[in-house]
């Protein structure tokens, strides 16, 4: 370690010298750079146990500003104070430098990305050590340099052996303003989550990191502490879903794969509906179709993702014309097509059961396609109108129904009965020996149908919803005309029939349901309890051949191809003879040109410059072609925190020895935006390499925690637009960085974020300046050896703030840590003018408040403890640790209530047992008017807080 001379301490002290940050703060960021305070102790000294604490890295696209002081400095003070606790800390930080952002800011602003970037970041590291964090410069890692990007690249060509990586041709997203493919989790409602353009799908090939293999794997956070926000928004995008393929057939005999998880409503299915990218599109439509679908494909590709999967948008779609076949019943299927179906989930093929899938239902009822129920509801509700005039003798009906135990009520000449399922066949008795001739009557619900002259047709079938509906157009009884006034022309499905009826849509609408209850209408598996019915259908189509069991994910394999110039180059060559050939490693790194046209055009700015694109195939001499994509920069950040362990180490990614003796990282911060992208990358990242042999543990991270966002003024997000953004910079210069630092961690919660209040820094400002004031205007005070009642409620104070401070650290409270410190402050000040300034409880308090503030507000307590006369360095020193019994306090206030009210209080030695308390409580005089001439007929005592008397 370096050796240089420290700042001497201050040989006389002037009372009430003032606190000026401005003086000191640079002064000790000199010190402990020259002395190297911060430097990674790589083999460890003393059997000291490590820490590896990361917060993300930013993209060098600007200056810092105020959200990411509140990203890093709290985390750095949380870091600070695992080292006082006795931890061999390494603390590091680099910059996430390929990408996006810092190509449009060069292409902005007309300079070379390059350049562009590496002023940035000279800038941001002077400003990050502005913040007084404790980051280790020297083991800096900035990834658009080679010397890192080179194991980009490496891991790529391991991934590939792995058989991890692949390319193929697919639909992707098309950023327009970015002019480059974005993967699934970079669009946000249907645009692109950089530019905010909308986004569009197209046919390209494109290289892919299998990371569904580890789907199930990514589902377990066994062993970690990571918040369960990020856990749900994980499971979410991941969405494992358990259920059956199925194969339907065409007319043709060509198989129509589909995945469901609901295999037991297959009896229910009445049509399909494809994707209008699905490859049998094409082949199922019929001649008389062809142009409507054609016009309809084209205008499904011109919507986003998003907005073919609202659920509050109209459905629309197209009949092919063609036919599928059911495999458990045989029957056919019209198959359409509809927007609302992605070929980039599942299948791309829908079975529709419109009486248990609410799109489905939607979508028969607007194109009048049959809804048959095959899943019982769970309450057993039918419901039935009648029309007086549609019963013999309202009376004998009405009697009748009682002694069906039904619900009736009677409105505009008309009964509204509900009962339940298990009356419904004697219900129906009812109706037919009570109708009159020439009328019909439905009912709904648990059952669906209709009772005619000759029969009671119900809605079990396909067959049955054609004759329902035959019989109600042919006959136009009694309902036809309302029928037809509601729903503007003839009935099409027994299920539009029904819906006519308010009385069925009340709330709840009995007429649909997804319930998962027994079976019905399903032919042999008719009657089977819901608790089974997937599991039983289950295996009765694969005893037949029809469908097997599976697990599906919404997860899609994560595209790492983008048509940018600033990004890591592929390590591949194609050959016109060998295919593709993936560089030799003796031949990494694949540099990335630096005179490369880089303004994005649709493809690659690589495709036009020659000297990075031709080259000699490694395998057959041959002339070879690079690929000239460039990789998404989530590759960057999926493994950084293993650089950052040895970032100049050329014999790998990093070095093993110290990989071993470091990992994994023990803490790490950033923002919860991250959770379906970087997150879920570096996980997959950490198990691939498992699986590799490259390190021997699962997860990457064994702590995470998540900041909030910081606002503006205004409570609206920080934007220049918006003309709220907070400098940092010129804080700094006005109030000092330690008063920064400390009003952020005051704002609130860390983990909620808050919204910036300039007047509200005033309150560190004072804190700092008064902590400043009990030590410096003290620090030479003489000692007393003297105990009395005012040094041991001294003690006290400092003994709870130590024990309360801790706490508060170890669980990232960083707003009730400052709190409690300037509660201390407070009582110290209040001391400080006393005899009790002159005591050894005195000066251990003022001692302990630079230790409790080294974390938060490096600077002054670094200022302070020298001021003591202490050794440097505070940050080397040990966390204080408190008594127990010195902080426990010496009364206690117990609430005393008669019949709940509170009458009194009292103040009561804190070992008081309960005995002396009731006692104590009976003759207090307030408590007693309360007690006198009643009965206590029980008595309450909670330890320390109540007592309680029952009185009568």
């Amino acid at each position: 370690m370096a050796t240089t001379k420290v700042p001497e301490a201050a040989t006389s002290v002037t009372r009430r010298e003032r606190y000026i940050p401005q003086e000191i703060e640079q002064k000790w960021r000199d010190v402990w750079a020259e002395t190297q305070l911060f430097k990674m102790d790589r083999e460890g000294d003393g059997g000291r146990p490590k820490w590896y604490a990361i917060t993300m890295y930013p993209y060098p696209s600007g200056d810092l500003h105020i959200g990411h002081w509140y990203a890093m400095t709290p985390p750095d003070a949380a870091a600070r104070y695992r080292r006082m606790l006795g931890f061999n800390v390494f603390f590091p930080m680099g910059f996430d430098a390929f990408g996006l952002p810092a190509e449009n800011a060069a292409i902005k602003h007309g300079a070379h990305p390059w350049e562009w970037t590496m002023a940035n970041i000279e800038n941001m590291r002077q400003q990050m050590r502005s913040m007084g964090t404790m980051f280790d410069w020297g083991q800096e890692v900035i990834t658009c340099d080679p010397e890192y990007y080179k194991w980009n690249q490496w891991f790529f060509l391991q991934f590939l052996k792995h058989d991890l990586a692949y390319r193929k041709e697919q639909a992707v997203w098309w950023c327009p303003g970015c002019q480059t493919v974005l993967a699934n989790e970079q669009v946000i409602d249907g645009r692109c989550e950089r530019c905010e353009t909308e986004v569009y799908q197209r046919e390209m090939e494109q290289w892919f990191f299998r990371i569904t293999k580890y789907a199930d794997e990514l589902l377990s956070y066994e062993g970690v502490d990571w918040p369960e926000p990020v856990r749900i928004m994980q499971r979410n995008w991941i969405g494992r879903s358990e259920g059956a393929r199925v194969s339907f057939s065409t007319e043709a005999g060509a198989a129509i794969e589909v995945f469901t998880t609901r295999p037991d409503t297959l009896w229910g299915a009445t049509f399909m509906v494809l994707a209008p990218e699905h490859p049998l599109v094409e082949t199922l439509t019929t001649d008389e179709q062809r142009g409507e679908v054609e016009e309809y494909i084209a205008q499904a590709r011109r919507q986003s993702e998003i907005d073919r999967m609202s659920t509050e948008k109209e459905k629309t779609g197209v009949f092919t014309g063609g036919y599928a076949i059911n495999p458990v019943n045989g029957e056919q299927l019209p198959v359409w097509i509809a927007d609302y179906v992605l070929v980039t989930y599942g299948t791309g093929a829908v079975m529709a059961v419109p009486a248990h899938d609410e799109r489905d239902f939607e979508f028969a009822l607007k194109f009048g396609l049959p809804i048959v129920p095959v899943i019982a509801r769970a309450d057993g509700a039918v419901r039935s109108v009648v029309r007086f005039e549609d019963v013999r003798e309202s009376g004998a009906f009405a009697e009748g129904l009682h002694g069906l135990d039904a619900s009736v009520a009677q409105a505009d000449d008309e009964f509204h009965i509900s009962l339940h399922v298990s009356r419904a066949d004697d219900y129906v008795a009812l109706l037919r020996a009570e109708k009159k001739p020439g009328s019909w009557i439905s009912f709904a619900g648990a059952r669906n149908g209709l009772v005619f002259d000759d029969a009671a047709i119900e809605l079990a079938s396909v067959a049955n919803d054609t004759e329902i509906v035959r019989r109600v157009t042919e006959t136009r009884g009694n309902w036809f005309d309302a029928i037809r006034r509601a729903i503007s022309r003839d009935p099409r499905t027994a299920m539009e029939i029904l819906r006519t009826q308010p009385f069925y849509t009340a709330e709840p609408d009995v007429t649909y349901h997804h319930d998962y209850g027994a079976m019905i209408n399903s032919d042999e598996l008719s009657g089977t309890p819901g608790e089974d019915a997937v599991r039983v259908t289950i295996e009765w189509l694969e005893a037949r051949g029809a469908g097997r069991g599976e697990v599906n994910y919404r997860m899609r394999d994560w595209l790492i191809s983008r048509q940018r110039y600033w990004g890591t180059p592929f390590p591949i060559i194609y050959c016109d003879t060998c295919g593709i050939v993936p560089v030799p490693e003796e031949d990494l790194p694949v540099l990335l040109p630096e005179d490369a046209e880089f303004k994005p055009t649709g493809e690659s700015p690589l495709r036009t410059h020659e000297g990075f694109l031709t080259v000699p195939c490694p395998q057959c001499g041959g002339q070879g072609r690079r690929e000239t994509d460039t990789m998404d920069t989530f590759m960057d950040s999926s493994w950084y925190q293993y650089r950052f362990l040895s970032p100049h180490y050329d014999e790998g990614p990093f070095e093993p020895e110290i990989a071993k003796r470091w990992l994994p990282v023990d803490q790490y911060t950033g923002g919860i935006e991250h959770a379906t992208m970087h997150l879920l990358y570096t996980r997959f990242f950490t198990k691939a390499m498992r699986d590799m042999g490259l390190v021997d543990f699962d997860e990457p991270f064994m702590r995470l925690m998540n900041q909030g966002i910081i606002l503006g003024e205004d409570s609206e997000k920080m934007s220049k637009s918006r003309g709220n953004v907070i400098d940092p910079d010129d804080l700094v210069f006005e109030v000092g960085t330690d008063a920064v630092r400390l009003f952020l961690m005051f704002l609130g919660p860390w983990e909620q974020g808050g919204s910036w209040n300039s007047r509200g820094i005033a309150g560190p400002q004072r804190f700092l300046d008064r902590a400043f004031s009990v030590v410096v205007d003290t620090a030479g005070s003489h000692v007393e050896d003297r105990e009395d009642d005012s040094t041991r409620a001294l003690r006290r104070r400092t003994h709870q703030t130590i024990r309360d401070v801790t706490k508060d650290y170890d669980t990232f409270s960083f707003n009730t840590m400052v709190a409690h410190l300037m509660e201390f402050v407070n009582e110290l000040m209040r001391v400080k003018g006393t005899d009790g300034a002159h005591t050894r409880a005195w000066r251990e308090a003022i001692e302990t408040l630079p230790l409790l503030l080294a974390p938060a507000a490096p600077h002054i307590a670094e200022e302070l403890w020298q001021r003591l006369g202490r050794e440097y360095s505070v940050h080397d020193q040990r966390w204080p640790a408190w008594d127990e019994a010195l902080a426990a306090e010496d009364t206690i206030e117990i609430a005393v209530q008669v019949n709940g009210k509170v009458r009194g209080r009292l103040t009561l030695p804190a070992d008081v047992d309960e005995t002396h308390a009731l006692a104590t409580a009976r003759v207090n005089e307030r408590v007693a008017e309360h007690l006198s001439g009643a009965t206590i007929v029980k008595e309450i005592y909670v330890p320390g807080r109540l007592i309680n008397f029952v009185v009568r």
